[in-house]
Formats: C-alpha cells, structure tokens, sequence
C-alpha cells in the first residue's frame, strides 16, 4: 500500500507549521505501507495542483493531508469537506477568494472515504487527545481536503482524508489560554491514525459515537 501524506507551509504570520514538521517525521514505513510526503504551499489552487502531480507519479492508495488548526487542543480527524473556499485572511501569495466554488463540476461536499472513528480510537490508545470534527474550515485546509477527495474520485479506488493538528508549544508563548501540543505528541498521534487506516484499508470504520452537539 501507498499513502501519501501532505503538510502544509507556515502561514498567518507564524515562523512554524506543526503539519509539514510532523509529518517529516512520520515513519517512513508503517505496518508495510509506503509512506510518501509531501510539503505542499498554503495556496489556494497551487496546493491541489501538486498533490495531483504526486498522485500521477506514485499512484498512492491513500491520501491523508496534515493542517494546523490554532486553537484547538486535540488532533481532529475531519469528517467532511466542502465545495466552498470563504478565506477569513489572505493565503501565502495574496489570494483571498470569498465565496467561491473550488471545483464547478464536484459535489456540494466529500465525505472522508478514510476510517475515522478507527484513527480517532488508535490516537486515544497512545494518549493523546483526540476527537472528530465536523469542520474543517473554509480556508486552505478545507480546501485541499475537497480537492483530495475530489481528485481521489477522478483518478479512482484511492481513499483520502483530512487531520487537523494544534499549535505547538513555542506558537502559544504570546497566545494567553491557547492549546498546544508537543511535536512528539502530534507524530505519535499521526503514526497511529495511519496504522489505523492501514488496518482498516478493507474493513468498515468501528460503529462508535463521535457525533457532537454543537
């Protein structure tokens, strides 16, 4: 099995990104599954153009794409992802798009075709926060999960999700009340989701609750 995982560049002002640096340190060899990264621009556009380019060359089996979530104090594995791009601030190169399709042709929303309660269970068996989350925004992260879902469809049988990661502790130090988590931390947590997905590559998702309220 090929799994590709991307990370996305500092953006926002931060000198940091804990996606792209925890996934540099993802192992290179998980329960006999490839593992390939992919460091991919905090761009509108840009990003999904590269994944697809990757996705041409290794033909992974699996995309699972990395972003930062400040703010939130446990590793989120998102749910879904929508056909819409409403950026609160200005990506990496200026572009700001405010209500706007990201694809004409695609659905109103993906689900993530990954086992989500299954990696949210594994990442809590390592101690270590975790939940699901039922939105990933509307900035890039939103983004790039539609895009990899969307292209997963195009180029067919490959399964792709979304996680979302906190600040790491030097981001919070001018940040008062601000979750963070240790680099260490969000690695483990990234290592046993994919353990999961690999575990669970033909198998349903466990029958659990990880709805929510509000």
């Amino acid at each position: 099995m090929k799994i590709l995982i991307t990370g996305f560049d500092p953006f926002g002002g931060e000198k940091t990104n804990p996606a792209i640096e925890a996934v540099k340190r993802i192992d290179e060899d998980i329960k006999g599954a490839e593992i390939y990264k992919l460091e991919i621009p905090t761009v509108f556009g840009k990003s999904a153009d590269l994944v697809e380019s990757k996705i041409k060359e290794i033909k992974p089996d699996v995309i699972l794409s990395i972003g930062q979530a400040g703010g939130r104090y446990d590793i989120t594995v998102e749910r879904v992802a929508i056909n819409e791009d409403d950026a609160r601030i200005a990506d990496n190169e200026g572009n700001q798009p405010i209500d706007t399709k990201i694809r004409e042709d695609g659905e109103n929303a993906y689900f993530a075709t990954l086992p989500i309660k299954a990696m949210v269970e594994e990442i809590k068996k390592e101690g270590i926060p975790a939940s699901i989350s039922n939105s990933a925004g509307t900035f890039v992260c939103n983004h790039i999960m539609y895009q990899d879902l969307y292209l997963a469809e195009k180029y067919g049988n490959i399964k792709a999700g979304f996680i979302h990661v906190p600040f790491l502790p030097e981001q919070v130090k001018d940040k008062p009340n601000t979750a963070s988590m240790s680099l260490e931390s969000i690695v483990k947590g990234l290592n046993a989701a994919v353990r999961a997905i690999v575990s669970y590559h033909d198998q349903e998702d466990l029958k659990i609750t990880g709805g929510a309220t509000h």
